[in-house]
């Protein structure tokens, strides 16, 4: 492994265009939202065994499991569409099938075995050094040297990620604040993102799974019916949630998550504009790829420009005029930020 980089951003801003064609590099290893299957345990401290850390892997993820059990799981969970021996309503999908294996390997259940064969006997050392194993392994499985992790929604974990692996790049990759927005309002997960972040600052619990008995029960009910383990989907699919709130997130997010990268030496961070990769695909991965060390080879930069879908961009201008000056006007400090920061236009 020569290189660790790590694409963070907001998401809805083409990351999981851009994790299919790093995919295709002959030379990188695309660790697709490996970040986002085990956030909510992923890097403890001290030093644990290899039976340990296959646990942090192989169990699934909660939060996950309960939106495919209550019919609202996310266009990312590849696993479900194409679906193998583990299943939520019996043995549950490991955290590392349900995005990260079927994005590797179109046998995602053999190659969780083979995994599992290796890792379970690892002796005990810190998570980051497991991590760094497992990224050695899966490079001399699949014959790559460079390693891309993608995770959606994830700006806030670069202090975690710099702290845990200090020689890892960082590409910040973004989109127009507006387009964004309004996908995040479309997107299944966005939405109860949203919703969840409404409940936490009802009750000013700081996690949901710090929440007492007696905050839940001070929510309105369609908030508060979230938090059971069955819940109607409509609660989610079918609400009424301004872009606008959408936007006011987005920008929150931009804020945040600048004020981290300045923290990360420059030659450490670069940055990525989707506008930019959809006007000039093969300038942009070109410099992507000598950003995270490798070749960018003119048959890889033809078929990833191929890949890109330009459809959607400027999808917020067909907003009503009065709703979308009022999402530009709360995108406004994340434009600024972006602008002031990085010096390219969002």
């Amino acid at each position: 492994m020569r290189t660790l980089t790590f694409v963070v951003g907001t998401g809805r801003s083409g990351s999981t265009a851009l994790s299919g064609i790093l995919n295709a590099h002959p030379d990188v290893l695309s660790l697709n939202e490996l970040l986002s299957s085990v956030q909510s345990r992923g890097f403890p401290e001290g030093r644990l065994g290899g039976e340990e850390f296959w646990r942090l892997l192989a169990d699934p993820n909660p939060l996950f499991e309960q939106m495919i059990r209550n019919g609202v799981p996310m266009p990312e969970f590849v696993y479900t569409r194409r679906p193998g021996r583990f299943a939520t309503e019996t043995t549950g999908i490991p955290a590392l099938s349900l995005m990260v294996l079927p994005h590797l390997s179109d046998d995602p259940d053999g190659l969780f075995d083979e995994l599992e064969k290796q890792v379970r006997g690892w002796p005990n050392r810190t998570a980051a050094d497991h991590y760094e194993a497992l990224f050695r392994l899966l490079c001399a499985r699949f014959g790559r040297t460079a390693v891309v992790e993608r995770s959606g929604y994830s700006l806030e974990r670069v202090p975690l990620l710099r702290r845990v692996f200090p020689q890892a790049r960082f590409v910040h990759l973004f989109r127009d604040g507006p387009d964004c927005a309004l996908s995040m309002s479309r997107h299944t997960g966005y939405r109860l993102i949203f919703l969840l972040r409404d409940i936490l600052a009802r009750t000013g619990a700081e996690r949901v799974e710090e929440l007492t008995e007696e905050q839940i029960r001070s929510l309105p009910p369609e908030l508060s019916q979230l938090l059971a383990e069955r819940f109607d989907s409509a609660l989610v699919l079918d609400r009424e949630l301004p872009p606008t709130g959408f936007a006011a997130l987005w920008s929150q997010l931009i804020l945040q998550g600048v004020a981290h990268l300045d923290t990360v030496p420059a030659p450490e961070r670069t940055t990525l504009a989707y506008e930019d990769l959809l006007d000039e695909p093969h300038e942009e991965l070109a410099r992507l790829a000598a950003f995270i060390g490798v070749e960018p080879l003119p048959q890889w930069l033809e078929a990833g420009a191929a890949r890109l879908d330009g459809s959607r961009r400027g999808a917020s201008r067909r907003l009503p005029a009065t709703e979308l000056a009022a999402v530009r006007e709360a995108c406004a400090p994340g434009v600024r930020a972006l602008a002031d920061r990085h010096g390219q236009r969002p």
